[in-house]
């Protein structure tokens, strides 16, 4: 059975003092080793299981079993500061936030899970949504998923299935033990490349009906982060991770461009019009784009922990801002790579790491342009267009 090999030995350490240190140590480790990261592919078991010593892991269990769920404003600041050091690792570290999905299993399900620990690294591929034979008590899968981020490190892994008429045409996400998948190793990519979004295989698999549920589905727990809008945060912790490459292809313009003279003795290079104009322009549009994104995710917040109703509009904001940060993202690292110089073309340079996956985020079909004109018409009170918006 699934839940007979998780094995949920490391935990976070005692809030306060303790786990501020842990994140710390883990923000140093991670500077001295995403190089290697990146190189191999993939966010290893032992750096997430640093992550989870930090409370990465357990920020979205739920507190009905023992978890220690964070305001998404506290969670997502975590993440664009693991970003500004290596987005891709942000981006795995994100899923910290996914066990939200998880309230819509049946309640005893859930009791299950946690009662095994509360620090749990989910990952999975959610597409394309496979046609499941449904059996007795379950269902056999058979399939190819892509882009299973995070899979290297997982605890416990999802794979999405198509849904029918008893879950209204929602997709189902079915649990399952990474040592029941084959990972494919097909993740060759210029950005983003440390997640390790690889394929993940599954053959003749039987998984019983209460390890399946609607992925963003009605929560079976009431609790302020389970009433926050699923879908909507699933957005906002990849988008975080544009804000924190831009935050740190900026940090690095900027350090750069406080040097006394230019390597040919000239003027400083960021004491030049057209450094001080770009670095400016870039500095106040991502520090605009993430005063819309905190301020709204904080609005809906305070909704959420007095149970008052989260409406339509508010979603669609929440989504906005998501899309916009990922694109403000985009830009400042852009921006920094324009004002940087010849050097910054170089594999090795800094500005790379930034550059190829502060671009990634925008790209996902959860931040895409599209979405922009979904959260316009939702504002003026017409139907999105697109699936599972807002």
């Amino acid at each position: 059975m699934l839940l007979d090999r998780v094995d949920l030995t490391i935990t976070a350490e005692p809030r306060g003092e303790a786990r501020d240190a842990a994140f710390e140590h883990a923000l140093e480790v991670l500077r001295e080793r995403r190089d290697e990261f990146r190189d191999q592919g993939y966010v290893p078991k032992d750096f997430v299981n640093l992550l989870k010593k930090a409370g990465i892991y357990r920020a979205s269990t739920p507190e009905t079993f023992g978890g220690e769920p964070e305001a998404p404003t506290d969670f997502l600041a975590r993440i664009e500061e693991i970003s500004t050091i290596d987005p891709a690792t942000g981006w795995v570290a994100s899923f910290g936030s996914a066990l939200v999905y998880f309230s819509a299993l049946p309640r005893e399900t859930q009791q299950k899970i946690y009662a095994k620990g509360i620090d749990l690294t989910f990952a999975g591929g959610m597409f394309p949504m496979i046609e499941a034979e449904k059996v007795e008590g379950g269902f056999i899968i058979n399939g190819e998923w892509l882009f299973a981020s995070g899979c290297a490190g997982a605890d416990i892994l999802g794979v999405g299935l198509r849904g029918g008429p008893e879950t209204e045409g929602r997709p189902l996400t079915a649990l399952i033990h990474p040592e029941d998948v084959e990972i494919v190793e097909n993740w060759d990519v210029a950005g983003m490349r440390s997640t390790g979004s690889n394929n993940v295989v599954v053959k003749d698999l039987f998984i019983p009906d209460e390890f399946t549920f609607i992925r963003g589905g009605t929560p079976n727990i009431d609790e302020p982060l389970t009433r926050y809008p699923a879908l909507a945060y699933a957005a906002q912790v990849l988008a975080v991770t544009a804000l924190g490459a831009g935050r740190g292809a900026l940090d690095y313009v900027r350090e750069q461009g406080s040097s006394a003279v230019s390597v040919v003795g000239g003027a400083a290079k960021g004491n030049r019009p057209v450094y001080k104009l770009g670095f400016a322009h870039a500095e106040a549009e991502l520090r605009s784009a993430r005063a819309f994104f905190y301020e709204t995710t904080d609005s809906v917040w305070q909704k959420a922990l007095v149970g008052e109703e989260i409406t339509a509009q508010d979603k669609a904001l929440l989504r906005l801002s998501a899309s916009h940060a990922a694109q403000a993202g985009r830009k400042a690292v852009l921006a920094a790579f324009d004002i940087a110089g010849t050097g910054a073309i170089y594999n090795t340079h800094p500005l790379q790491r930034y550059l190829q996956d502060g671009l990634v985020p925008a790209q996902h079909a959860m931040l895409q342009e599209n979405t922009f004109e979904a959260g316009g018409s939702v504002l003026l009170g017409f139907e999105a267009g697109i699936p599972s918006f807002p």
